[in-house]
């Protein structure tokens, strides 16, 4: 991201995760505060025309994917929860309204961001009127020059208390050498009813033609912003490396797979495609969802 500014494909996300709300019937995520935390500027124009900028077959797949994974996060903390665990880290919150709709008060939530990003989040919230649980803790983490275990260990996390992790749209942006070293230590916090839920993309086959184009001129948007992608993984060396850090139980659901759970059945056709993943890690051999 540029220097002394929030992200842009945190504010990208958002504007498609508010989308999916107007667009999509039924909602795969439902999330009734997503236009609110949206600028008055992208609040118009999904007022004006909910279709802007998010027709194609590329831009709904797009959209369909950032929707499912939110999905799977939140789902898979009410399990977390439904087990014991009562502290939820979200890694890269961006414009993230869980905080701000959840009824889970128990729940202690520490939300890490890079601080122009998270301050450009609270700064949406106020104008909103929105406020997050009592529970709610910010944390302001720039990941590729701050460790994470300090910078939550400051603000009152507990690292021996089951953790549940979501862990959404920062993967590709980071060297992968933080990834690894992130996943390791979330492996020593999660303990045995936490988990881990993220995502990530691996490099089309070179069969895949179109998805090559795409994914040439995503980055190419990404980069233009000041947020390159760094990262791609392949399945086979995602399940070796989560297993050899801690995680007992993983789950990567692909695009078929997330298709054939979320989206059969529908009449409009909405579904993922891609080379995105998104993946459920545990410490005690469960990855259901």
């Amino acid at each position: 991201m540029r220097e002394h500014s929030p992200s842009r494909t945190a504010a990208g996300v958002a504007f498609r995760r508010a989308a999916h709300q107007l667009l999509d019937r039924p909602p795969v995520f439902t999330d009734p505060l997503a236009l609110l935390v949206l600028s008055a500027e992208a609040r118009s124009r999904l007022d004006t025309d909910p279709g802007q900028g998010n027709r194609g077959a590329v831009r709904s797949r797009l959209r369909a994917f950032l929707a499912v994974r939110s999905r799977i996060a939140e789902d898979r903390l009410v399990a977390a929860v439904g087990a014991g665990v009562r502290q939820y880290l979200v890694l890269g919150a961006g414009l993230d309204t869980f905080a701000c709709r959840t009824p889970l008060r128990e729940l202690r939530i520490f939300e890490v961001d890079h601080p122009q990003t998270q301050a450009w989040k609270l700064a949406r919230l106020r104008a909103a009127g929105l406020a997050a649980s009592a529970g709610t803790v910010y944390v302001p983490v720039d990941f590729e020059s701050q460790r994470l275990s300090d910078e939550l260990a400051r603000h009152g996390f507990d690292a021996a208390a089951p953790t549940a992790v979501s862990w959404l749209g920062v993967v590709p942006y980071l060297e992968e050498s933080t990834v690894w070293a992130t996943l390791a230590w979330l492996a020593s916090v999660v303990g045995d009813d936490g988990h881990v839920v993220f995502d990530y993309g691996s490099k089309p086959r070179w069969w895949q033609v179109g998805q090559r184009a795409v994914l040439r001129r995503f980055a190419a948007r990404v980069a233009a912003a000041g947020e390159p992608l760094r990262t791609s993984l392949e399945p086979a060396t995602v399940r070796d490396r989560l297993r050899s850090v801690g995680f007992t139980g993983v789950a990567d659901l692909d695009a078929r797979e997330l298709n054939r759970r979320y989206f059969a059945g529908r009449t409009d056709g909405l579904r993922v495609g891609g080379t995105g993943h998104v993946v459920i890690a545990t410490r005690a051999g469960r990855s259901d969802i």
